[in-house]
């Protein structure tokens, strides 16, 4: 068992947009965060909340600056959440971990782990998404999609951005990224993503310029 170490999580936030872009967004204040008990249900309640009012699920990502608040308060906050850390597969170095599910519940809530030096696949997630670095370094590498008639599904690299341990990333409904997990350790994050559309998410393959359902 990986040893965690709750330590207080500074660091930048970023968005990544449908183009491929990842830009810096205002940190709000960690003293202004701090709570003396912040439980994971009363995140959970918290994001329904604000989410709840919305009248249209593709304007959810319109709230993201107040998501990524909410959830770098949980991860100050919450020495429960830097617990939850899944054993990687010993054949894929790859685990993830979900600490909330239940029929028709709108929102994708877990933890995940990668072996150092292991990649994602390719992908989208069709909703608005925040991932949370708690531990390690992860290197997000991030595409964009390109018009061409011949191949619909053609992707163009951009850019990439590395992550370190406080740091957290959101997403754009069809921003598209993979994640590497560098460094000597394994990457250890917190995901919440929004209510996935199936038929919008893919895996995309950049040589031979297809996507097919994640």
């Amino acid at each position: 068992m990986t040893s965690i170490s709750f330590q207080r999580m500074k660091g930048k936030d970023w968005i990544v947009t449908d183009n491929g872009h990842c830009e810096s967004r205002p940190t709000p204040r960690e003293w202004d965060l701090i709570r003396e008990t912040y439980y994971f249900h009363e995140f959970l309640t918290e994001i329904i909340t604000l989410l709840r009012d919305v009248r249209n699920e593709a304007d959810e990502w319109e709230y993201l600056p107040q998501i990524r608040m909410r959830v770098r308060q949980l991860t100050i906050n919450s020495y429960w959440l830097h617990t939850q850390y899944p054993q990687p597969c010993p054949k894929t170095g790859i685990a993830t971990r979900t600490l909330y599910d239940e029929i028709g519940y709108p929102l994708t809530v877990q933890t995940a782990v990668f072996s150092p030096g292991v990649s994602s696949n390719i992908h989208n997630h069709g909703t608005w998404g925040v991932v949370a670095v708690l531990l390690g370094q992860e290197k997000h590498t991030f595409w964009k999609r390109v018009a061409d008639p011949q191949f619909p599904h053609r992707i163009e690299l951009v850019g990439e951005k590395i992550l370190n341990a406080g740091e957290i990333v959101s997403f754009t409904p069809h921003a598209i990224h993979q994640v590497t997990a560098i460094g000597d350790e394994p990457a250890f994050s917190f995901t919440l993503y929004g209510d996935t559309q199936p038929r919008s998410r893919f895996i995309f393959d950049p040589i031979k310029h297809t996507a097919k359902p994640f």
